[in-house]
């Protein structure tokens, strides 16, 4: 067998026992009866798929215990749909290496088919409670995004003081986010969805709250008003990229449309609001 073949199958073995123990342990820890069956019938499969390149190999691999508890982590901590969506989104090499071994090994293409049945069925197994809310949550960041980052570019010229600016952009940001978690459980009440008005309203809450501490932070520590607003809007640079890779990984959208998207509205509204507030500081002649 050639040597680059064999990397290949090592490799692809590898994987398969990996993500056997992936599945196994998500199966345990799953209280959907439903969803648990699907993460089994998968740990079996990928468990039989490790045996026919150990058939070819004749070599005992061990798994990856740093990817099983890395995909493990993250399933626990961000949700089980992204973490199996992300495990199957980085199996597009897998798919290449199957395609090369083909060549030599005919039960490849089968083992290939197989894999991309998993999408398939991993794409309709979850029914998460988190990714149901997963428009409030947006709700939340999104406003907050806006409007704080709105807010303290118009703040920072006008007052020219950070900690007037935190103090501001933190009372300004509190009263929104109960403003907005208000509103989201009552138009989730008038909605015919199925979802809790409460949940829905927290999700909303919790999401604008944690955003408008990561946008003021920086005034709290930098004393400079220009240096404490560019640290921020770095900062709500990296919470679009974070949160719209989240939502893309877990409901199959694209990244680079949504994440351009908020970054213009957001950048866009605190350029406009930072010229009122240079045009409202010379106007009225405000020093602080």
């Amino acid at each position: 067998m050639d040597s680059k073949v064999l990397a290949l199958l090592l490799k692809s073995q590898r994987n398969e026992i990996s993500e056997h123990y992936i599945y196994k342990k998500l199966a345990r820890i799953e209280k959907n009866a439903q969803n648990r069956s699907v993460l089994e019938k998968i740990a079996d499969d990928e468990l039989s798929h490790y045996h026919v390149w150990k058939k070819f190999t004749n070599t005992e691999v061990k798994p990856s215990l740093l990817k099983i508890w890395w995909y493990y982590l993250i399933s626990r901590i961000l949700g089980l749909t992204f973490g199996i969506k992300l495990m199957e989104k980085n199996e597009g090499g897998a798919q290449n290496s199957y395609q090369k071994i083909s060549k030599e090994i005919p039960e490849a293409a089968k083992i290939e088919a197989e894999e991309n049945e998993h999408e398939q069925k991993l794409i309709s197994l979850i029914d998460e409670e988190r990714l149901s809310y997963v428009g409030s949550m947006v709700l939340g960041l999104n406003d907050a995004l806006v409007e704080l980052t709105g807010a303290l570019a118009g703040f920072s010229l006008a007052l020219q003081n950070t900690r007037i600016v935190a103090l501001t952009g933190m009372i300004t940001g509190i009263a929104a986010s109960l403003s907005m978690a208000a509103s989201e459980y009552l138009s989730t009440k008038s909605e015919k969805g199925g979802k809790n008005p409460v949940k829905a309203s927290i999700y909303t809450g919790i999401a604008y709250v944690i955003t408008v501490i990561a946008l003021i932070m920086p005034f709290i520590f930098i004393s400079q008003p220009l240096t404490a607003l560019a640290v921020t809007l770095l900062a709500v640079m990296i919470i679009i990229a974070l949160f719209t890779y989240y939502v893309s990984v877990a409901m199959d959208l694209p990244f680079l449309k949504r994440f351009l998207e908020m970054a213009l509205i957001s950048l866009g509204v605190a350029s406009i609001t930072f010229g009122i507030g240079f045009f409202i500081r010379k106007f009225w002649n405000i020093e602080i």
